[in-house]
Formats: C-alpha cells, sequence, structure tokens
C-alpha cells in the first residue's frame, strides 16, 4: 500500500472512530434528558390514569444482554384494545449476536444488528409517536394499548440463552427470551383489559414478522371471546434460506412456531399457516415502502456480506415485494395493502423508508391523499382496502 492510500486508510478509520463517539454521545445525552427532565414513563400504579403511558417492569422477563424488561401500557377505551409488537432488529448467527445496536455504530455506519436492552432511549422508539401518540389527529388515541417492547433478537419467538464470542473476544450469552417476554406480557394485558370487543394486534419491524407467529396464542389464550380483529405487519420482508434452521436450533422457538417455515419468506410462510387455521376470523393487513432502506441493507449484508442499502439491492426489494404481494393476495384477495415510495433525506439513503406505523408520517404523510393512519383506521372498522398498488407495476 502507497503512502496516499495508507494516508486516506488512516482518514477512513478516524472518520468512523469520530462518527462513532458522537452518536453515543447523542444517544447518550437523550437518555439522560429522558431520566433527568421527568420524561421517562412512570411505573404502573394501582390506579392507573387514563391517557397516559406507564411503564411496567416484568418479573420474569429479560432483555437480551440480561438486564431487567419492561413493557408499556396506556388505558383509555376498555373496548377497544392494540397489542403492538415493538421492532429492534434480528440476530441469527454468532456474528450478528456480536454487534447490537449501539449509537455510535449507527452514526458510523458500522453494522449493528438488533437493539440488546432496554435503556432511556429506546423509550421514544415506542411510544408517543405514530400510532402511539396522544393527540387529537391520531385516530388510535382512544385506544388502550400495550406495547410488548422488544430486545431479544428473536422475532418476540426465541427461548434459548445462546453463547457466542463479543467483538472484545469475551465470551457473552444473548439470551433470546422473546417468547417468554410475550407471554408475561400478555398475561399483564388480560389483568389490565379482560374484555375487549376490538382488538388490533400490530407491529413494526421485527415485531411485523412477530404478528403472524403469535396472534394465534393471544386470540385463543387470552382474548378468544374478541370477534372484531385486525391484524396488521408493517415492514417484515427479509428473505434469508435459513429461517427455519435460526427459529429451531438458536431462538429454539417451539415446534409450532418453526415448523410451518418453509422457504426464504419468514413471513409469508407464518402468514399461510396463520390463514389455513383461522381463515376469515381475522382481517389481514401488510405495508412497505417499496425500496426499505434498512431492510435492504440487511438482505444485502446476508447475500453480500455488505451491510449497507444501495440502488442494486434496493430493486432486490422491490422484486421481492412484488413477489410478496402477489403471493399474500392469492392467500385471501381480501389482504388490505398499504405501499409507499416515501422518502426522507438523508436518513433513506437513496431509498424510501423502513415503517411507518410508528413513525411521524403515519399520521402526516399520504399516498394516493390517503394516510396509513385513515387506512388503518378504516380497516379497524371493517372497511379494508388497497393503497399504493400502480407503484408495483415499474
Amino acid at each position: 500500500m502507497n503512502l496516499k492510500d495508507r494516508i486516506t486508510q488512516n482518514n477512513i478509520k478516524r472518520g468512523i472512530v469520530f462518527a462513532s463517539k458522537v452518536g453515543d454521545f447523542v444517544e447518550n445525552r437523550i437518555g439522560r434528558a429522558i431520566e433527568e427532565r421527568g420524561f421517562e414513563a412512570d411505573l404502573l400504579p394501582k390506579e392507573p390514569e387514563d391517557m397516559k403511558w406507564y411503564r411496567v417492569p416484568i418479573e420474569k422477563g429479560m432483555s437480551g444482554d440480561g438486564s431487567e424488561y419492561h413493557i408499556y401500557v396506556k388505558k383509555a377505551d376498555p373496548k377497544k384494545l392494540c397489542v403492538f409488537f415493538s421492532g429492534g432488529g434480528v440476530a441469527y448467527n454468532e456474528y450478528t449476536a456480536a454487534r447490537p445496536v449501539t449509537g455510535g455504530k449507527v452514526a458510523a455506519g458500522l453494522p449493528n444488528y438488533y437493539w440488546n436492552n432496554l435503556r432511556p432511549f429506546t423509550q421514544i422508539m415506542n411510544i408517543n409517536v405514530g400510532i402511539t401518540e396522544i393527540v387529537d389527529k391520531n385516530p388510535f388515541k382512544d385506544w388502550s394499548f400495550v406495547v410488548v417492547t422488544y430486545a431479544t433478537g428473536d422475532f418476540h419467538v426465541g427461548n434459548n440463552d445462546y453463547p457466542y464470542v463479543g467483538e472484545d473476544g469475551e465470551n457473552r450469552v444473548l439470551h433470546f427470551h422473546g417468547y417468554v417476554n410475550f407471554h408475561e406480557s400478555m398475561k399483564v394485558a388480560k389483568a389490565l383489559f379482560p374484555n375487549p370487543g376490538t382488538l388490533l394486534i400490530a407491529g413494526n419491524s421485527a415485531g411485523a414478522f412477530a404478528v403472524p407467529a403469535l396472534a394465534g396464542e393471544i386470540v385463543d389464550d387470552y382474548y378468544p371471546k374478541a370477534r372484531n380483529i385486525t391484524l396488521f405487519s408493517d415492514s417484515g420482508q427479509l428473505l434469508y434460506k435459513h429461517w427455519r434452521k435460526t427459529a429451531k436450533n438458536i431462538w429454539m422457538t417451539k415446534e409450532s412456531i418453526w415448523k410451518p417455515i418453509k422457504s426464504e419468506n419468514i413471513t409469508l410462510d407464518w402468514y399461510k399457516d396463520l390463514y389455513s387455521k383461522y381463515g376469515d376470523r381475522f382481517r389481514y393487513l401488510y405495508s412497505s415502502s417499496i425500496y426499505d432502506f434498512l431492510l435492504s441493507a440487511y438482505y444485502n449484508d446476508i447475500i453480500r456480506k455488505k451491510y449497507k442499502t444501495d440502488q442494486e439491492v434496493q430493486m432486490d426489494y422491490y422484486r421481492q415485494l412484488v413477489e410478496m404481494v402477489g403471493e399474500l393476495k392469492a392467500l385471501t384477495p381480501d389482504f388490505g395493502m398499504f405501499l409507499n415510495e416515501w422518502r426522507i433525506p438523508l436518513i433513506t439513503m437513496g431509498g424510501t423508508v423502513h415503517t411507518s406505523v410508528r413513525e411521524m408520517h403515519f399520521l402526516h404523510f399520504t399516498q394516493d391523499g390517503i394516510t396509513m393512519a385513515k387506512w388503518l383506521s378504516d380497516a379497524c372498522e371493517g372497511k379494508v382496502y388497497d393503497v399504493g398498488m400502480e407503484l408495483l407495476k415499474r
């Protein structure tokens, strides 16, 4: 390597280190502000107020790094309940397990695959944004909510303690306890909201995958009397040929969760299995942007070992989305779709947004003149329709 190349390489390394430090600094400042300025959600009291978010520690729950686990709840109309599965990445082998998300890694563009704990900063991703925002413009403002938070990297279905070697060379364990966390969270939900007539089971990103995997258990084990039931997955497409092995041998899910996985598309397989058992008892909804910048980066990492998005892999994602929408529509033509081409400069990196249901654009951005909030609210009232289907004809 000549002198010029060495200087360039050193400058790149310094830039990455600087960006990493800045990212960690920003995340830590936000976390301290949430704690010190009273923005952190209060612990759930014996007599909670309506229209207020509370934090509920789950005694038997555990985050991926072994730290405490909690969920968020909001009491409002007891007859309308949303069980929301949070997203936050995925770990599917030892390499990804060793690279949890930090503010520094995100800022520096370094590989970072999943959130492994619920630090104060993560509150801003879970409540008071998008569908969870308590504002008059939000048609879900008056709904009761249980937000099943996510910090285990296992699509909420794991049941394993997975040893791995960290980036620092130390032996560590990733606690894939998503399934235990889920059921313990649902016990809280049942105690607070025993008999809702209207039920929305929704999730974004990793939580979008969890919806078809766990909706049946929510209804059978906790809300068998619910009749008005809508399922909604926002951005749950990531093709990987080893999903079945991951679910069975790494996450160690129960057989009824790993056995239906037969292809690269785990979400599609879980929806097929769910529909074969429940048919039209549920309303089914799916949403995605057409060039998802983040899921395309994950896919690029899987197939090319490049943790970044670009036009080539965004087109791969688009072609896969066209096929997936077709498969879901073949399952039932009443599978409602919301497709968009929303972009946010400097964030979506030439692609389109990743998830919308818990983002500010849920209430404000439109596709074909319709917000996602309007589309989802209409569906929960029985008016299921498609938005953005013309985008699949390019």
